[in-house]
């Protein structure tokens, strides 16, 4: 029945991606501003809503085992930038091999790429510091807690400023299918807009409080820690929202805004959550966290030395996927 559950939770947040994008397209086009604002802001936040819920809600209103609680909760913040920067990149290429082939190219817009990767790999560099850093010295630990907090505040003030003259370049953002709510009769605007994002977004709450209270359950069947269920099971759901939504847009040859959705929410995640496994969680070193950790620096590194040389090509983001096997190895021997 726990795997039931898990299954229908799945669905659910499914649903709520094509709800979620659908409704952030027609606000992006509607208040006028690039697809990198909408790809690497809206969508990024909207979607990595269920991995900020994950942890807050396992600690403070998780099972009945605390300890049990902190590990879900470091689980689903670490987890999160692993998939997204691992797993979640590589799926774009299965979307686009038939189509542009394995030495195709695919064409975000690089200087918002760069930033979103640039940013990441630094406050992510802050996080994985911070397991080093004993209990002992809560004030330093507060400090990188307050500087990852702060740096996800300097990248929004970058991002936006930077949407004005994409606009004027032709990366404004444009809804290319009618809004669901609209197909029942509902006028396009933005009150239909926001109500049809708080809708998707209310699916995407249900999916992972649905599955908080399943992940202990499974841990004990599987034979596994709540840890290392919720490093790898946990992820996968909550980073659906953004694989699905990515995958949509990358077919339509949407590029900056599956990218953008993506190395979005791993700035997100590389900064605000992992402020709260500091200050909340036994942010420690142990040997599936570390390996978690190192692996998605390297994969993020390794987008970013590609967009470097001025092209991405579909077997680039390839060598991401192989780096998601590479921890599972790890994790599971």
């Amino acid at each position: 029945m726990v795997f039931v559950t898990l299954v229908i939770m799945l669905v659910v947040i499914l649903i709520a991606a094509e709800v979620f994008t659908n409704a952030l397209e027609h606000l992006g086009e509607k208040l006028k501003i690039s697809e990198g604002v909408t790809g690497s802001l809206f969508a990024a936040v909207g979607t990595a809503l269920p991995e900020t819920l994950v942890p807050i809600l396992a600690l403070t209103a998780g099972t009945a085992n605390a300890h049990v609680n902190e590990e879900i909760g470091v689980g689903a913040i670490l987890g999160a930038p692993l998939m997204l920067s691992t797993l979640s990149i590589s799926l774009l290429a299965f979307a686009v091999l038939a189509k542009r082939g394995v030495n195709g190219h695919f064409n975000p817009e690089k200087t918002g790429f760069a930033r979103d990767l640039n940013f990441f790999i630094l406050a992510f560099a802050f996080a994985t510091l911070a397991l080093f850093i004993p209990h002992t010295l809560p004030v330093m630990r507060f400090a990188l807690a307050a500087a990852l907090v702060l740096t996800y505040f300097i990248y929004i003030m970058m991002t936006l400023r930077a949407s004005k003259s994409l606009v004027a370049e032709g990366h404004g953002t444009e809804a290319e299918a009618p809004m669901f709510l609209c197909r029942i009769g509902l006028p396009n605007n933005i009150i239909v807009i926001v109500l049809q994002i708080a809708l998707g977004l209310a699916l995407l709450v249900a999916g992972a409080k649905g599955f908080i209270n399943g992940v202990e359950q499974a841990s004990t069947i599987l034979g596994i820690s709540a840890l290392l269920l919720s490093l790898l099971i946990i992820p996968i759901a909550t980073e659906l929202p953004e694989k699905i939504n990515s995958i949509l847009w990358v077919r339509k040859h949407k590029d900056t805004l599956a990218f953008g959705n993506i190395t979005g929410a791993m700035v997100f995640q590389g900064t605000l959550l992992p402020a709260i496994g500091i200050m909340l969680t036994p942010w420690e070193p142990r040997h599936e966290v570390l390996a978690g950790v190192i692996i998605t620096l390297l994969a993020a590194i390794w987008l970013r030395w590609a967009v470097s040389r001025g092209q991405l090509k579909v077997w680039h983001v390839w060598v991401n996927g192989a780096m998601y096997v590479t921890y599972l190895v790890i994790a599971l021997t």
